[in-house]
């Protein structure tokens, strides 16, 4: 759930490696799109070695696959694959909601009603048109989720979770979300906060699933709607 970052002041390499990581999960590189390689060492004045290695590091996160005689291209999802990532996604972190409530100590209660806060007035104050608002949006999101997977202490099961929380997904989500969907997930941090705070694992659970899913359902109106446009053009 690492949050996307600037890419000034740092090694080719990593400079490579955040912009394409970016450039994915804000959705400029679509799914089952080319990534080829003399275009993006062209376009940041760089030699292919430090694309290759961005594409590898990215092939190791899911990103990208490497196809027979196509390259490296952005990995394509069916609607079935983005059920299944949010429904792994909805269980590990409901768990880990769980393990929050009967572990969170008070200055990790503190941090999740503040990250839950802190979400709420960007909701408010961005605009919600803007790339940036998006941007901003996510790091308020990854803030509120880091700080309750942080209270559960258990650093196993957040590396599996790690994997499961698909980037670009999430940035979709919000690109899809109204006003009013926005405000929801941020009711829904509050609930999440006040039942870990209340020490009931089982409620904490069952919002956080709940709340996961809402980017789910999303995304799948998106997706049934895309494909019943050109029946009807």
């Amino acid at each position: 759930m690492a949050e996307l970052q600037d890419v000034t002041d740092i090694s080719d390499n990593e400079r490579v490696y955040r912009h394409l990581r970016r450039e994915i999960i804000e959705g400029r590189y679509v799914p089952g799109e080319r990534i080829v390689e003399a275009r993006v060492a062209d376009e940041l004045a760089v030699s292919r070695t430090p694309v290759r290695e961005a594409v590898r590091r990215l092939e190791t996160e899911g990103l990208v696959i490497t196809a027979h005689n196509r390259g490296a291209q952005v990995r394509p999802l069916t609607e079935t694959d983005v059920a299944d990532l949010y429904e792994a996604r909805a269980r590990l972190e409901g768990f880990m909601s769980e393990l929050a409530a009967r572990r969170a100590e008070p200055e990790d209660i503190r941090a999740i009603h503040a990250a839950a806060a802190d979400f709420d007035q960007v909701v408010d104050e961005i605009d919600h048109g803007s790339v940036e608002g998006l941007r901003a949006l996510l790091r308020a999101n990854d803030r509120f989720h880091a700080a309750l997977v942080s209270a559960g202490r258990a650093d196993q099961v957040f590396r599996i979770l790690a994997t499961a929380v698909d980037m670009p997904l999430v940035f979709t989500a919000f690109q899809l979300y109204s006003l009013g969907e926005l405000r929801r997930s941020g009711m829904f941090h509050r609930l999440i906060a006040e039942a870990v705070e209340a020490r009931q694992p089982e409620r904490a659970g069952r919002l956080m699933t709940e709340h996961v899913l809402q980017g789910r359902d999303a995304h799948l109106r998106h997706f049934r709607q895309s494909q019943r446009e050109p029946e009807s053009a």
